[in-house]
């Protein structure tokens, strides 16, 4: 099978930690297919950045679904334009917030999401509260800006650190999930430091769509999901008409 792991901001470089970490746990036969957004923020910090994130998400979502792709992982953990991506796909898209929550209820009833930004903690606070898990889930802001994770003079990570500690004697978590996915490539490095699981989104996201795929589930469009009704998009949104998206 072929997943398509979509990074919805355009910095190359997050797009390769992000492809390494999809890569580390796929199976033998599973072929990630890493893609950066041609258009957008180069990294996602709240609202306005994930709004102007979607249009490019949305290309290379259609194109990943022509191009054969068996199921695609939007590899933002504010899981950007989620609802959008499955309303244009039929293949499984999902969402790495969604994937790492699901996974570390399987294994903890405490867990801390410890994120970058503090205007990013709200955002994700509503991702949990609509995922179900606000009983179990806390949100913590390590106030680390996205691209200073792959700065090797900048603090960030002794920050996340300081984050992770304070979430384990302050709110008592039994698990950890990185909140970035430019985070991917910590998870098992910090799982080994602090002595407790620590979740990498973009790796719960690919096993999980492993296992729709080798199930044989689709994305259901009766309802909710169904398919974006054929109009005319005006404007500089003119190639995101249903019938041209991802065409190019």
């Amino acid at each position: 099978m072929k997943i398509a792991v979509i990074n919805p901001n355009t910095t190359a470089s997050m797009t390769a930690t992000i492809a390494d970490a999809a890569r580390r746990v796929a199976q033998p036969d599973t072929t990630i297919d890493a893609v950066t957004s041609s258009m957008g923020p180069a990294s996602i910090e709240g609202y306005y950045d994930e709004a102007l994130a979607l249009p490019g998400l949305l290309i290379e979502i259609a194109r990943a679904e022509r191009e054969g792709a068996s199921a695609a992982v939007i590899a933002c953990f504010d899981d950007t334009g989620l609802d959008a991506c499955r309303a244009l796909a039929a293949i499984p898209v999902l969402g790495i917030c969604e994937a790492a929550l699901s996974v570390a209820s399987f294994i903890a009833q405490r867990i801390t999401v410890v994120t970058t930004m503090e205007r990013s903690r709200l955002p994700i606070e509503h991702l949990v509260h609509r995922y179900g898990k606000s009983a179990m889930v806390k949100v913590r802001a390590a106030d680390i800006p996205v691209l200073s994770l792959e700065d090797p003079h900048s603090n960030a990570r002794d920050r996340l650190r300081a984050e992770i500690t304070a979430a384990l004697r302050e709110d008592g978590a039994e698990a950890i999930v990185l909140g970035c996915a430019g985070m991917a490539d910590l998870a098992h490095q910090l799982s080994q430091e602090f002595g407790v699981p620590v979740i990498d989104g973009v790796a719960a996201a690919v096993k999980q769509a492993e296992g729709l795929v080798a199930l044989g589930l689709t994305t259901a469009k009766s309802r909710a999901y169904a398919a974006p009704v054929e109009k005319r998009f005006t404007g500089m949104l003119e190639a995101f008409a249903p019938s041209r998206i991802g065409a190019a």
